[in-house]
């Protein structure tokens, strides 16, 4: 980047919530000038035969259906489509993290139609370093057919002079933390495993492409450093406006 470029890039992304659709957004951010990327993106849930988002009128979860879901998003996509969508989306974080940089792809494996959709179709030709299961602590079964479901999957992708800080290493790659639940965003990352990732990494600037209610953005913070958040939904979006306004104001505190 020239020092123009460098400076307009400043000015539009760092330290903001960017309302638009990831892929666009992303278009607009320059070849390796983010180091880090985190992120869960939704999971296609009303396309699944075990669980989905149908509508009701009590609280988040009722009958194993999620009640409010994505306000700006269709997630019902078929499935091809969908693919082919996080396989975009995919590339686009590939071309703006540098040789050094690393993408912390969070999904969940299910079996759907009697096949296991351990997302391969998605990260397949991508440089998949490691796989970690994130095992959630807690949860509501509402299926007697099932057990409890308590694990999603975090794809670490990595280019190839990516190294974790040091002593990050002595975690191992099962990792519990309960999930959040004191959020208005449904399917909210929990604040802890974000700033295990971020902790373990010497990344300066943090993106992640679906911020939902800001949660990277508050562990971005926790370790002064610098982060970018898109977002579809203008209600997520200014959800994570005053998290983040609220969480600066709590740090100065500390």
């Amino acid at each position: 980047m020239n020092g123009y470029e460098k400076t307009d890039f400043t000015k539009k992304f760092i330290n903001q919530i960017v309302c638009g659709s990831a892929v666009d957004v992303m278009k607009q951010i320059p070849d390796g000038s983010v180091h880090l990327v985190i992120t869960s993106p939704p999971y296609n849930l009303k396309n699944s035969t075990g669980n989905g988002m149908k509508n009701g009128s009590k609280g988040k979860w009722a009958n194993a259906a999620l009640q409010n879901g994505y306000s700006h998003h269709n997630d019902c996509m078929p499935h091809d489509e969908y693919v082919k969508w996080q396989r975009d989306c995919l590339t686009e974080m590939m071309r703006i993290i540098p040789e050094d940089g690393a993408i912390f792809y969070n999904h969940k494996w299910r079996v759907q139609g009697g096949l296991l959709q351990d997302r391969q179709d998605i990260v397949s030709g991508f440089p998949v370093r490691q796989i970690i299961i994130w095992r959630r602590k807690g949860g509501l079964n509402f299926n007697a057919g099932y057990f409890l479901p308590t694990y999603e999957v975090i794809y670490l992708i990595a280019k190839p002079k990516f190294k974790l800080a040091i002593k990050a290493n002595v975690h191992g790659d099962v990792w519990d933390f309960t999930q959040e639940m004191n959020n208005e965003h449904p399917v909210a990352f929990p604040v802890d495993l974000i700033d295990r990732i971020v902790s373990a990494t010497e990344s300066k600037i943090i993106l992640d492409p679906f911020m939902g209610s800001g949660t990277t953005a508050l562990s971005a913070i926790n370790f002064k450093r610098d982060y970018i958040g898109i977002d579809i939904s203008p209600e997520y979006c200014e959800m994570a406006r005053k998290r983040i306004k609220q969480h600066q104001a709590q740090v100065k505190l500390w």
